[in-house]
């Protein structure tokens, strides 16, 4: 076998790496054209406060959770102007807000989201992370100057650690907010309480007293009948009984820092205290038993009209009750407002994240030519001062105008009762303060929408409340997760069963050890353990 020169050989070898080289440069195939690809209108200097300019138009495809009490609509202001402003032109999927959350995960699944997928709730990503089809968004904050700056000012680092998978990395970016954001609470007949010399209740205790007195005075009245099916209630109050409830069950856990390890919420001693309590007050006829079966409208009938004096709701209820009561009691008949939420045995405590509600990206965003313009996009519209104010007020001049750092709404534009004489509403007619894209920032943004009620109620509830630490991560394996869902789903199914019949009176208390054995038999020592143990790795990993 004759062999070639060394030297015939390497000029050989030169050639034809040039020649692949040079043609993945013709075909665009090469790593340099890709990242030159995926950086098509990003800004080459984009920081903490400039306004993201696309270099070059490009679409944006974004799935919409359409509200039907402001439908979405393509000539709304706010699409115009964020056209305007960024050079993104927004292509929405429109699914109704009721529907959301199902097709949201059928898309996903099917390979079909658009590329942003907004309004979604920390811990709802988990479920399509094993699959790949969305971005580790962690890996990319970088992109996103605004994101990382709230992060570090407000000390957001511990909050955002919770949502991090078994990888080490999160999957969703959620609205940051400077402070923790109390709205749920009770709302009360206040002109009732005052004019039969009734205090205002600070404390569940105190609460229960009053619902007597008043069951008293007005015998054929039902003290406290509520709405939500009774969840937002329980969720307020389990924090003051040292426990979780309602809305805030959650995945049944909840972490005990002095056995460093969680319990199952529903097996626990305050649990079974605050059940006890709440079937104290529907025994002696001062809850409504229907508060955990009727509609809202039934329950905010109830209200309206005089039947009730008690029901829980947040800002934007109260101004929707106060708006019906002017026609069913009549303006200057009545006097109703949010109350401080009631502290328990444990004290006055609040639970509450920083975090809201955010967004995913779709994994297919990595092979998109806008990749990193997309995610200065977001990190301008979503957490930006100038985005967020944009998002929630709308356009200086038009909708609103601004006077030494003072925000007023335009005379002809109403925002949830802020200015009553306004013929158009922000939402409907304008596109802005809706949930997609408003949420999160400085207190100062928030507290600019508040009326000088809800101040008055965000102030009682900081000079009050002592916030209860965030609880630590539980980083399900992929595995494990499929398997803790299929354990937890019927535990919490069962839980949430026999808190309403425990509260009803349809199960005696006493038989709240024998619940407890009950839920045992159904796998709960297993969740237990497999959660503890996916902790203790955690925490050890993170030392």
């Amino acid at each position: 076998m004759k062999h070639r020169p060394r030297k015939l050989v390497g000029k050989m070898v030169l050639a034809t790496m040039m020649s692949v080289v040079l043609a993945a440069c013709s075909s665009g195939g090469g790593s340099e054209g890709k990242v030159e690809a995926e950086t098509l209108g990003a800004m080459e200097s984009y920081n903490v406060g400039d306004t993201f300019k696309a270099t070059e138009p490009f679409k944006l495809p974004i799935l919409y959770s359409d509200h039907p009490s402001y439908p979405y609509n393509k000539d709304w202001l706010l699409i115009k102007k964020i056209t305007e402003l960024t050079g993104v032109t927004l292509d929405p999927t429109i699914v109704p807000m009721s529907d959301y959350p199902q097709k949201r995960s059928l898309l996903i699944s099917s390979g079909d989201a658009p590329l942003v997928i907004p309004k979604t709730y920390p811990g709802e990503e988990s479920a399509f992370v094993s699959s790949g089809a969305i971005l580790p968004v962690s890996d990319y904050v970088d992109m996103m100057p605004n994101f990382k700056d709230k992060v570090e000012k407000w000390g957001l680092e511990d909050e955002l650690e919770g949502l991090r998978q078994e990888d080490g990395k999160y999957y969703v970016l959620p609205g940051l907010h400077e402070e923790v954001w109390p709205d749920y609470t009770l709302i009360v007949r206040t002109d009732l309480f005052e004019k039969n010399n009734i205090a205002i209740p600070t404390t569940w205790e105190e609460l229960y007293d009053a619902a007597k007195k008043l069951k008293e005075i007005y015998p054929e009245s039902i003290p406290f009948s509520d709405r939500f099916e009774f969840n937002s209630t329980l969720n307020i109050a389990a924090t003051g009984f040292g426990t979780k409830g309602g809305w805030g069950f959650g995945n049944g856990l909840t972490y005990k820092a002095d056995q460093d390890e969680f319990v199952y919420t529903a097996t626990t001693p305050e649990y079974k205290e605050m059940l006890t309590y709440f079937n104290k007050l529907v025994s002696e006829g001062l809850l409504d038993k229907e508060s955990f079966t009727q509609d809202d409208d039934q329950a905010t009938q109830k209200f309206v009209s005089g039947k009730s004096f008690m029901i829980n709701g947040n800002s934007q209820t109260l101004v929707l009750h106060r708006n019906d009561m002017n026609k069913t009691l009549g303006e200057g008949n009545f006097s109703i407002a949010k109350i401080t939420v009631p502290g328990g045995p444990k004290g006055q405590l609040m639970s509450g994240s920083r975090l809201e509600n955010g967004v995913m990206i779709s994994g297919k965003i990595k092979d998109n030519d806008y990749f990193k313009a997309t995610m200065q996009f977001i990190d301008w519209l979503y957490y930006s001062d100038e985005g967020q104010e944009f998002a929630k007020w709308g356009v200086e001049g038009e909708t609103y105008t601004k006077q030494d750092g003072v925000r007023k709404l335009a005379d002809d534009v109403n925002y949830n009762g802020l200015n009553p004489k306004g013929t158009k509403d922000l939402r409907i007619d304008y596109g802005f303060s809706g949930g997609v894209f408003a949420y999160g920032g400085t207190t100062d943004l928030l507290h600019s929408m508040f009326s000088e009620d809800e101040l008055k109620f965000q102030q009682a509830m900081k000079d009050t409340k002592e916030v209860i630490p965030a609880e630590p991560p539980i980083p399900y394996s992929d595995i494990d997760r499929e398997q803790v869902t299929l354990l937890s789903t019927p535990l919490k199914d069962y839980s949430d069963q026999n808190t309403l019949k425990f509260i009803l009176g349809d199960r005696e208390i006493s038989e709240f050890d024998t619940f407890v054995q009950e839920l045992e038999k159904q796998g709960l020592s297993q969740y237990i353990q497999i959660s503890n143990e996916t902790y203790k790795k955690y925490k050890e990993n993170n030392q």
